[in-house]
């Protein structure tokens, strides 16, 4: 990181079939090896799959797993004294997108299913209608937070 300039976000173009940014950075989270178009497919069957078993809009269904998956609070680690406390935190917006697609693509590839299309379906499929891996996770994470409220005074 520089010290004196501001660091520029740069622009991602949308995905070509969905116009969509959102689209676009889950297929590069999906992506593994620099393997672009593999992580396209695999997200476009995804979306066959939704589309099919629930007759509604993928992208859609998408947007609303993305959004229950996103967490408000965190703990992070603060060292004070001798002793490390779990401080709880809110989530910059960036991280909070970032986390919740991270954690939908985790827990679809810890998931039963045959293909990782039919694993991504099904996880985007439980996250927008709030149950899921990924959902478990992020109550996991404000449940945590809320236990170590007491040290949020540690907030730095």
């Amino acid at each position: 990181m520089p010290r004196k300039q501001v660091v520029t976000k740069r622009e991602i173009a949308p995905d070509p079939k969905y116009k969509s940014v959102l689209a676009a950075k889950f297929i590069n989270n999906l992506m593994k090896k620099g393997k672009k178009s593999t992580a396209q497919t695999i997200f476009y069957r995804a979306f066959d799959i939704i589309r099919e078993k629930t007759n509604q809009d993928p992208l859609d269904m998408f947007h609303k797993a993305i959004d229950n998956a996103k967490p408000v609070v965190e703990v992070k680690s603060r060292r004070v004294g001798g002793s490390t406390y779990q401080v709880p935190t809110e989530v910059r917006p960036a991280r909070r997108q970032a986390l919740g697609m991270r954690w939908l693509i985790q827990f679809a590839g810890e998931r039963g299913e045959k293909t990782m299309a039919a694993k991504l379906a099904g996880e985007i499929m439980d996250a927008a209608n709030t149950r899921g891996g990924a959902i478990k996770k992020k109550t996991d994470t404000h449940r945590m937070a809320e236990a170590n409220k007491a040290f949020a005074h540690y907030r730095w």
